[in-house]
């Protein structure tokens, strides 16, 4: 799961990237195979050298963050698919827990930069009509989440 490299993107996105990248590796373990620190030290050793363009503090509370709360994260954004969670691809998965780690825990960030950059993270790493999916479901858990902020 390599994405295409770009020079046009920020070092958020790039840090959203590979936190994906590590998301994944946690969904695709066995749950508790990989430390947080194990996920962190998988995304630092990035081959294509995107670590060193990664806004890595913003990186590093993604990933400590959906690892420590992964389960409140799911019980957040489960009441808007109509499927069981592990029945979600390890993509769709890892960036819906991403994305619901942001509107909980990341409240700086506007809920439309969270849902667009999760659209984009679900194009580009995703398959083909993902970020459909992603879409309406970081649309129904924005309205639930970022009520004040979307009225």
């Amino acid at each position: 799961m390599k994405p295409s490299r770009s020079p046009k993107r920020s070092a958020r996105r790039v840090a959203r990237i590979l936190a994906i990248q590590a998301i994944y590796a946690y969904l695709v373990s066995d749950d508790d195979a990989l430390s947080v620190e194990d996920l962190y030290d998988i995304v630092a050793q990035d081959s294509d050298e995107n670590y060193e363009h990664a806004d890595r503090e913003f990186l590093q509370k993604l990933i400590y963050g959906v690892y420590q709360h992964a389960g409140e994260l799911r019980e957040k954004f489960a009441p808007y698919i109509e499927r069981p969670v592990a029945e979600l691809s390890p993509v769709e998965h890892a960036i819906l827990l991403l994305a619901s780690y942001e509107f909980v825990y990341n409240l700086e960030t506007p809920y439309r930069v969270i849902i667009n950059e999760a659209i984009e993270l679900a194009k580009e790493l995703g398959g083909t009509d993902g970020f459909k999916f992603i879409n309406g479901v970081l649309d129904k858990l924005a309205a639930d989440v970022r009520k004040v902020e979307i009225e």
